[in-house]
Formats: structure tokens, sequence, C-alpha cells
């Protein structure tokens, strides 16, 4: 994993103080923290054969995979399939666990998802975290490893993703928006940005992503404000830093995509 700006020739390896080679993953599971300082530290584009989840200790992870861009929150993490080639990036000052596991270990989500983490299964791979690559602890760790599959093919799921293009002009569109996601910019305004008509950009949107302009723009802000509220934030700070006139507003739009109000939503997550 490399800061931001570095780049590699994009083979399975991380590359710097936490490479993990994934080839020589003898283990079914096996598990890595990154922590990242100042700066946030980025593995470009990259596939390997084992199943990965991130888990997030403090700060952010975005993942992107081809058509997908998946933003784990505090306490949550996401699950990339064996095969699937994708990026992360994790937030300055995050501190993340990786575990990696084998295909044929456990039965886990044939797509990409994001997964809840029980204070079990957390527990479970930090312990996996302290015992990697010490012989002695090894009898334990296939014991933890057996309580640790079992635990994790129970966790839930959710389909909570944004929908990315690589068409370059909606690749300049989402780099901004996720620079400032309150940007409330029209689609008319973002047309003439992109040198083109506003009828050519709603278009292009809805061919590249299944989405209108305003959907794939309030799904952004959405999962934004996921990991805003999961890191702390409160309702009415999150409202405010997405550009919403009111509280009420951005609670209407939350209950309207999630079913629920952000607090409820919240606190059957913890």
């Amino acid at each position: 994993m490399r800061k931001s700006g570095q780049h590699d020739s994009g083979d399975a390896h991380a590359q710097g103080p936490w490479s993990f080679e994934f080839d020589k993953m003898q283990a079914r599971v096996a598990a890595v923290r990154i922590h990242a300082h100042a700066l946030a530290e980025e593995l470009p584009t990259h596939q390997h054969r084992q199943g990965q989840l991130a888990m997030v200790l403090r700060g952010t992870v975005t993942c992107e995979v081809p058509g997908a861009l998946w933003m784990a929150p505090l306490h949550g993490g996401f699950w990339i399939p064996g095969g699937v080639p994708h990026s992360l990036r994790v937030s300055p000052g995050g501190n993340v666990c990786f575990l990696f596991v084998e295909d044929a270990a456990a039965v886990m989500p044939p797509t990409c998802c994001a997964l809840g983490i029980s204070p079990l299964l957390r527990e479970l791979i930090l312990r996996l975290v302290v015992m990697a690559g010490d012989p002695q602890c090894e009898p334990r760790a296939q014991r933890l490893h057996a309580v640790l599959l079992d635990e994790l093919v129970r966790m839930p799921t959710e389909a909570l993703y944004l929908p990315v293009s690589e068409e370059p002009r909606l690749r300049r569109l989402l780099d901004a928006l996720m620079r400032d996601p309150s940007d409330r910019t029209t689609a008319a305004q973002w047309a003439s940005r992109l040198a083109m008509s506003e009828r050519t950009l709603t278009r292009l949107v809805q061919l590249e992503t299944g989405m209108s302009f305003g959907r794939w723009s309030q799904r952004l802000r959405l999962i934004v404000a996921l990991q805003w509220l999961t890191s702390g934030l409160s309702v009415q700070q999150v409202a405010n830093d997405l550009g919403y006139d009111s509280v009420s507003a951005f609670i209407a739009m939350f209950r309207k995509a999630m079913g629920q109000p952000p607090a409820r939503y919240l606190a059957q997550r913890r």
C-alpha cells in the first residue's frame, strides 16, 4: 500500500512496510493491519485469489471495483470476492484491518457488498493480527480460524454502493463531488463545465450508472453521510456539511433512502 500519488505496476502485491504476499499465503485465513498517517494510503488496482474483508477501526476506506465505488463506515466493512480487480484508499489517520480468506474456506457472497461486523468478529480479527507470524501461536490460530469463519458467514450484507464510470468527463464529476459532497452545482452547470449540453450529460449519467443525475448525486451524499455519522458526527453537522437547507430535509432524504431516520438506523447498527 502506498501514499497518495504513488503508483506501481498493478500486480497483486502491496509495496512498502505493509506488504502482504498473497500468493504465499498458506493458511485459510490471514489478517493484516494498516495505519495511515498524515497522508492517505493507496493501493492501485490489483487482484488476488483470496476474498478480502476490509474492517474499519478508525477513519474510512474507499474501494473501487469495476463499475462501483464502495465506502466502508467506522466499525463496518465490505467484502471483495477473490479475483475481483479493485483499488483501495485509506483516509489520513485511518486504521484498518484486512482479512484474507481462501475461497474454499467459507461460503461468502459472490459479489461485492457492505458487511456488518459484530463485536466478536472484530475481536477475532484483531487477535489474528497479533498472532500473525508467530509459530508458537499456530495451534491457537488454527482454532481461532474455525470460530472466525463461523462468525464471518453470519454477518448481514447490504448492497449500498455508488455506480461509477471510467468515462473521462464523469470521472471529473465524481472526483469533484468526492472532494466536496456539499457542492450543489446543477446538471446544467456541470454540463457547461464539462463542455457538453445538459441533455447529453443526463443521458450519459443514465447510460453509465443506471441512475438519473439527481439520484446518483444523492446516493453519493448518502454514502458519505453514513461514513460521517458512524464516525461520530452529529446529524445536524452532517446535514450542514452536506449542504442541506435544514436538518429535517436531510432526515427526510435519509428516511426515504434507508427506510428509517438516522438515529434509529445507527442505533440498530450499534
